[in-house]
């Protein structure tokens, strides 16, 4: 079976700048989501946001924007954005599992909320012409409020409904609920995209013998601990290139070069760097102590140094 993979948007992670580094070095992601935009009560988009989406920034991608909120209003302002910058499609997140979106009831919080789910898509599908996906978990407290959504989801065209195998309140923790993602594929009518814990390629395979059904496979947390995974799986291979730690090294410093220019100030620049260090250490011999190694760098001297010394030190 042919298949397609998705690259799950990961708020700080996978803006402009890492989706071009990512797909110019290693390749392998047919399309990209966007961080959500969240407005805040205000019909506002913030610059960042803007820059993200804009055409020229995401040239030879293919990029879908993504919205999280709880009202229609907010919904159809942001469709109305995108559709100016030529995007046909708008992404509704309700997966999103951190307390301060679903305390406000959005994200993975608004799963339970099925008639603020019905009138939003009942507004959505009637005063805008906008293709609407949806990403969602399983709910936020059990596997089962996903089960009282669906029926109310059949009632509308979506292109496709994203499930993340986990329920809100676990955050990333614990293991994906394979079980329910089965009940979901057979209580909707809808196409299914499954994501959660596609971290390799046996893993892949794994996930694919148990959803025979599926062919679409979104990759999140594993596309920034392993840039190589999405190509991998593309070629069917256990093996990485030859010149792994060369090519990451060139990975990495297109996005320390990219975020040193985007970024003011040294504090901000290392507090990125040291959020992706955090996955990238995944793909070293000793994660741990790289790790370590990046975090005691406390200016962009040291930092540029310790890099160095990882990379020297793993090839």
């Amino acid at each position: 079976m042919t298949f397609t993979l998705l690259s799950s948007p990961l708020q700080g992670f996978t803006d402009f700048r890492f989706r071009n580094a990512q797909n110019q070095i290693f390749g392998g992601i047919d399309t990209f989501y966007s961080p959500y935009i969240r407005l805040n009560g205000k019909l506002v988009i913030k610059a960042s946001y803007e820059r993200d989406l804009l055409p020229e920034n995401n040239i030879g991608l293919e990029v879908i924007p993504q919205v999280i909120t709880n009202d229609a209003d907010e919904f159809l302002f942001v469709a109305k954005y995108v559709r100016e910058f030529g995007y046909k499609e708008l992404n509704w997140n309700l997966g999103c599992p951190y307390p301060m979106v679903t305390k406000s009831g959005m994200g993975s919080g608004l799963i339970k909320n099925t008639d603020q789910i019905n009138r939003i898509l009942d507004r959505a599908h009637s005063e805008t012409d906008i293709i609407v996906s949806m990403k969602m978990r399983l709910g936020y407290d059990t596997t089962e409020e996903i089960l009282d959504v669906l029926p109310i989801l059949d009632t509308y065209p979506l292109k496709n409904i994203a499930i993340h195998a986990r329920i809100g309140k676990q955050l990333y923790k614990g293991g994906v609920h394979l079980d329910a993602f089965q009940q979901c594929i057979d209580n909707t009518k809808h196409k299914l995209y499954y994501n959660g814990d596609i971290t390799s390629v046996a893993k892949f395979h794994e996930m694919q013998e148990r959803f025979p059904t599926i062919d679409h496979w979104m990759i999140g947390r594993g596309l920034i601990a392993d840039p190589f995974l999405p190509g991998m799986i593309k070629n069917n291979t256990f093996e990485y290139p030859h010149n792994k730690m060369e090519l990451f090294s060139e990975f990495h410093d297109i996005l320390y070069a990219i975020y040193s220019e985007s970024l003011s100030g040294q504090t901000h620049i290392l507090l990125k760097m040291y959020h992706l260090w955090e996955y990238f250490a995944e793909t070293f011999s000793n994660p741990h102590k790289v790790l370590k190694l990046i975090k005691k760098a406390k200016s962009i001297r040291n930092y540029e140094s310790a890099v160095a010394s990882v990379f020297k030190n793993e090839k």
